[in-house]
Parts: C-alpha cells; structure tokens; sequence
C-alpha cells in the first residue's frame, strides 16, 4: 500500500517542491501503490521508477510527468491526461488507460500487455519497441483523427 506520509507531501505541496525533493533522493523509493489520486493536476511531476500499481489515477493531469519505469500494473489511468509524458519502460499491463491522452509521449520500451486502450489518443505518441498488439492499439483513436 501506499506510503501515507509521500501521498500527503505530493497532495499538500507544488510539484515544484516534490521534484526537488525527487532530485535531492533520487534513491528515495517511492511506494504510491493503491493511491486514490483522482482528478488531482500532477503536471510536469517526477514520478520515475515510483510503484504505482493499482493506484486510481482516473482524470489525473499528469502533462508532461516524468513516469519512465515506473509500474503502473492494473492503475486506473482513464480519462488521464498523459500529454508528453515520459512513460518510457513504464511497466503499464493490465492497466485501464480508456480515453486518456497519450498525444505525443514516449513510451519507448513501455509494457502495455493487456492494457485497455480503448480511444485513447496516441498522436504522436512514440510506441518504438513497446510491447502491444495490434488488437490493442485498434481500440485506440484512429490515428486520421491526428490532423
């Protein structure tokens, strides 16, 4: 489960203050598993190689985060705004990532095995060496809606 006392610094203090606390102990691990942060603005946040497996992300601003290897397995990501976030060798099976906004982020290497991508708008996005099928992707927003 979550670590209570980082939920309530990420909940109580600007996204500036948390990523300077992310660049001073970047060895700190970071433990957000089963988080409620629903509809909470976390844009431009430092959350690399954070467990956040189960966590209720729905309707979350995460624009441009930085998520790259974090575990997100089984998180609720629908309706998130994903938007040139860094989600490269993000761990995200078996997550619900329905209409979220992927447009024009980096999921390099990214895990989306038995993920729900169901209208989720990836632009843009770079799925380069992401391991998902195609079944998946065709769930995804059609990509001529791209213009």
């Amino acid at each position: 489960m979550a670590d209570q006392r980082t939920l309530d610094f990420i909940r109580q203090h600007p996204v500036d203050t948390w990523n300077l606390f992310r660049h001073e102990h970047p060895e700190e691990v970071i433990d957000l598993s089963g988080a409620d942060l629903r509809e909470t603005n976390l844009g431009r946040i430092n959350l690399f190689r954070a467990d956040l497996r189960g966590a209720d992300l729905s309707s979350v601003d995460l624009w441009g985060a930085s998520l790259s290897g974090a575990s997100l397995v089984e998180a609720n990501l629908s309706n998130a705004n994903l938007v040139r976030a860094d989600l490269s060798y993000a761990d995200l099976s078996r997550a619900n990532l329905s209409k979220a906004a992927l447009r024009d982020a980096d999921l390099y290497g990214a895990l989306l095995m038995d993920a729900n991508l169901s209208r989720v708008d990836l632009c843009g996005a770079n799925l380069r060496e992401a391991v998902v099928t195609s079944a998946q992707l065709s769930e995804a927003q059609p990509l001529d809606d791209c213009l």
